[in-house]
């Protein structure tokens, strides 16, 4: 994910952290300073770090979970509304979707237990007070137990609205239940955003633009993987473009940007082989810093995905997701087309109205 960054691997999967969680963190110790004094200031801190350590072990329960049915998690992101575990896919089986969806929740709710067997007391009307220092367990408590609630309304991208989602797939196609959990979850949305404007709270703002554009997402891949079920590499790659060598200055790939429609470029070595790609922000980019002299190689994206014409559309979705674009290539190595997220967007806009 843009402007996130590695903390570690854990348990087989890479932690990451966005740079906005900090800005959270910031305005956390700011507020509560501002009302308490130094004191209010590191006990929110300390309460907001050990919130986010719950928030992980949340991700972790899906990504467990999901490991038991061979699917694995990359890598899971810490935001300052959350985290999120990027799986390789869900379960296509109601009862493992289920499963795994249920399993994040469970964490709190164990996590909860724990506390209130440690003598904590959950006191709800303490997490809106900036400035208290009390019973930090307590509060904790009573957040893994909001957390639990929260997720198990039946609403994308929540917990509860895989769950919907999955037994409505007993009854009917994948792609129709989906589209009725996301809806769902933009009518929460509709309902938080109103709530937010009306109460002056930004956190449910955010929260409210965040569901419903993850709803709204959920239900297009959704959709889109349907389509692509049946279909291969070969229908979606681009085969009329321009290429670029690693040498190539960047005021050779300004002129050759102008003069095509191209958004990305191919860069091929002497062989005619896969060196990576320069994307138009890259470009973009380093002509406005002045580098225009710049080798094409420096600039460029190196580690570029690879498959055969007859791979699986589905496949080259899933490769598309970290990479700007993935390479059609020959038994030896050379390239024989290549497509890219909006390529393949087109591709499904097509055969969906089909």
């Amino acid at each position: 994910m843009t402007w996130s960054f590695p903390l570690g691997r854990l348990l087989g999967s890479e932690l990451r952290v966005h740079a906005t969680f900090f800005l959270l963190i910031a305005w956390v110790a700011a507020s509560a300073w501002a009302d308490g004094g130094a004191a209010a200031a590191l006990s929110n801190t300390l309460f907001i770090c050990a919130l986010f350590a719950c928030v992980v072990a949340h991700e972790y329960g899906h990504a467990l979970m999901a490991r038991r049915y061979g699917i694995a998690t990359p890598d899971i992101t810490l935001l300052p509304i959350g985290g999120m575990a990027r799986m390789e896919k869900m379960p296509d089986k109601p009862g493992q979707e289920v499963a795994v969806a249920l399993a994040g929740p469970a964490v709190n709710v164990v996590i909860w237990a724990v506390l209130m067997g440690a003598g904590a007391s959950t006191e709800f009307d303490a997490l809106t007070d900036p400035t208290t220092t009390r019973d930090f367990l307590g509060r904790l408590a009573a957040v893994n137990l909001f957390l639990a609630l929260f997720n198990l309304i039946p609403a994308f991208p929540m917990d509860g609205g895989r769950v919907l989602r999955a037994l409505l797939a007993s009854q009917m196609d994948r792609v129709r239940a989906t589209r009725i959990a996301a809806t769902a979850g933009q009518v929460a949305a509709f309902l938080f955003g109103f709530w937010g404007l009306s109460s002056g709270n930004l956190i449910l703002l955010l929260i409210a633009v965040f569901i419903f554009l993850a709803a709204q997402a959920e239900s297009n891949d959704v959709a889109s993987r349907d389509i692509a079920r049946d279909l291969a590499l070969r229908d979606a790659i681009i085969t009329s473009y321009e290429t670029l060598s690693p040498s190539d200055p960047l005021h050779v790939a300004a002129q050759t940007l102008i003069r095509t429609t191209q958004h990305e470029f191919p860069v091929l070595d002497a062989e005619g082989r896969l060196a990576g790609f320069l994307t138009r922000t890259a470009l973009f980019t380093a002509m406005a810093e002045g580098q225009n002299t710049r080798p094409v190689a420096e600039v460029m994206v190196a580690e570029i995905p690879t498959l055969p014409l007859a791979a699986p559309l589905e496949e080259a979705l899933n490769a598309l997701a970290e990479a700007p674009a993935v390479a059609a290539v020959d038994r030896s190595g050379h390239v024989l087309g290549y497509t890219t997220r909006e390529n393949v967007g087109e591709l499904m806009v097509l055969r969906g109205r089909r």
